[in-house]
């Protein structure tokens, strides 16, 4: 049982990697419970070929020529491809994937970039019907209440199985969303799991004006609170952190991985300061409760309310409200914004897609339960002790945040012209659809993964890197200059994420029946790229393909 990333061969005007969080696609994290369906490696000609059409549009015929020649002779006879492919087709039969540990320790762990936008995904939310801190309590209280019954329906087995094409998926992830915590390190991070202890986490962070507390959200019984019991711990929280003075702790979390690292280890030589990162790092998943979005205009609300989940906003708005190596942080504005920030090396895909749908689904009823009239314990306060060296850290995540917070342009639109029933009308994917919009082909064979791994399999064997990845046509094949996402989600909501790299873009779409929703991100520093000017080209061109299609519409 797999689900793997899809991968879109790249065309002339694009190079581009889809990061697909849907359940018909495919992902590059494969986890195969039966043996039987374990991921094959791809045949070797296929890749080899692959690449250099992929190469073509890209290379002038002198640098082509050279770079056939240097692929004939890795993959030709004698060459080294067919030593390390067998390599790889020895680590499929005896692993449950012969990529993902890699993959995950390559695109994910070993990445010195900071999480927020060039990493963390974020989803934002339709917005509740609601304006005030009151109501921002209340529903904040149906939200946890709604991840725990997630989590206590994957605990007893309950969770339906995820299908692909009438294959069931692998749920091995699920469990793995809650009590993890990516933990910085000097040359590549780790994920730690907490959940599979004896004695798992029964509490959650929440955060308020940069402070954080432990909030227990299990009775001493082992049932869960409910709703009112919650809100009522989330009144006397509010009651805690009304002081707007507070260092920004999770601001260090923001920074360049390496620099965050040797932070960290100045951080937790202090042991007060060592048992609050721990909480954090242990509790369930984390709740951000944020100031207002500031709003502009309702044109750019949404664009706002986006970012505002993606990055906070900014050192003097609520990015100091978020701990971005958590695996989940669900973010609920005190103006009805609300959205999901999540770590990609551990949450991905089918098991984020379901939790919020159950979220979705589980804050349209009622509370079925009343509040036992049991006093409970005050949510612990969690204090850091800050010294010279630690406000000097977070002066200068501060300072680097806030850079590249301005250097991110998010546009968020709604385009109204039509949705996914168009394109089914016509017995076309409507992701496929959109996808032909972004200059891409309908579904190509990903050759990436497979040349990924045939490097780091001549790195595993101690053998020199293949003169083929030294090659300056490999560097220009694997700069990714578009980065895609569709949210699978019946929803009006919106994925949001930063380019691969400084002269790209990143695009995410969600398709409802009458209408796409779409954003679109690009960094100001890059004058070849502006996020508004390919918005208006996207919108062009998707009428335009609508316009092929009208005339086969029978009447």
């Amino acid at each position: 049982t797999t689900y793997q990333r899809e991968k879109i061969l790249p065309q002339p005007l694009f190079y581009s990697r889809k990061w697909s969080h849907t359940k018909a696609s495919s992902s590059s994290r494969v986890c195969n419970s039966d043996a039987r369906r374990r991921a094959p490696v791809p045949p070797l000609a296929q890749t080899l070929q692959g690449y250099l059409r992929t190469l073509e549009p890209l290379l002038p015929p002198d640098e082509l020529s050279h770079t056939r020649r240097m692929v004939h002779e890795f993959g030709g006879p004698g060459g080294l491809a067919a030593r390390l492919q067998k390599g790889l087709e020895k680590r499929a039969r005896h692993a449950n994937s012969w990529i993902t540990p890699w993959w995950v320790q390559w695109a994910y762990l070993e990445s010195r970039m900071p999480l927020p936008v060039h990493s963390n995904p974020a989803i934002s939310l339709p917005r509740r019907d609601y304006n005030g801190w009151r109501s921002q309590l209340v529903f904040a209280s149906k939200l946890i209440a709604g991840v725990l019954d997630f989590k206590d329906k994957i605990k007893t087995g309950q969770l339906p199985v995820d299908y692909m094409r009438g294959k069931p998926l692998c749920m091995e992830l699920y469990p793995l969303l809650f009590s993890s915590c990516r933990i910085p390190g000097p040359k590549h991070d780790y994920v730690a799991h907490h959940g599979r202890s004896r004695r798992s986490p029964t509490h959650i962070t929440v955060v308020r004006n940069y402070q954080f507390f432990q909030l227990e959200v299990y009775n001493s019984d082992g049932s869960r609170m409910t709703e009112s019991q919650i809100h009522g711990q989330l009144l006397r929280i509010r009651a805690q952190s009304w002081k707007t003075d507070k260092e920004p702790m999770g601001i260090l979390t923001s920074e360049h991985r390496h620099t965050w690292g040797e932070a960290y280890n100045r951080l937790l030589r202090d042991k007060l300061n060592k048992e609050s990162v721990r909480l954090i790092e242990t509790g369930l998943f984390s709740l951000c409760l944020d100031s207002p979005v500031m709003r502009i205009s309702d044109e750019k609300y949404a664009s706002r309310k986006a970012a505002q989940v993606l990055h906070g906003g900014g050192t003097f708005s609520n990015s100091g409200n978020r701990w971005f190596d958590k695996t989940l942080q669900f973010v609920v504005g005190e103006d009805g914004s609300w959205g999901l920030l999540y770590e990609a090396a551990t949450a991905e895909g089918p098991p984020v897609a379901n939790l919020l749908h159950h979220v979705l689904e589980y804050c349209e009823k009622p509370d079925p339960k009343r509040a036992p009239l049991v006093p409970l314990p005050m949510p612990k306060k969690l204090y850091f002790h800050i010294d010279r060296e630690i406000k000097r850290d977070i002066e200068h995540a501060k300072q680097n945040l806030d850079i590249l917070i301005n250097d991110l342009d998010v546009n968020v639109f709604n385009f109204k012209r039509f949705g996914k029933e168009l394109p089914k009308r016509h017995n076309l994917s409507p992701n496929s659809f959109i996808q032909v919009a972004l200059q891409l082909v309908l579904k190509g064979h990903g050759i990436d993964l497979h040349l990924l791994g045939l490097k780091l399999q001549a790195i595993e064997e101690g053998l020199s890197i293949p003169k083929i990845f030294m090659d300056t046509a490999y560097g220009l094949a694997t700069h990714w200059k578009l980065r895609t996402g569709q949210v699978p989600a019946n929803t009006d909501s919106v994925m949001c994420f930063g380019p691969l790299v400084p002269d790209g873009y990143a695009i995410c779409y969600n398709p409802q029946s009458d209408h796409v929703h779409f954003s679109i991100t690009a960094f100001n520093c890059c004058e070849e790229t502006n996020a508004e000017t390919l918005a208006v080209t996207l919108k062009d061109t998707l009428c335009q393909l609508q316009e092929l299609l009208q005339p086969t519409v029978k009447h």
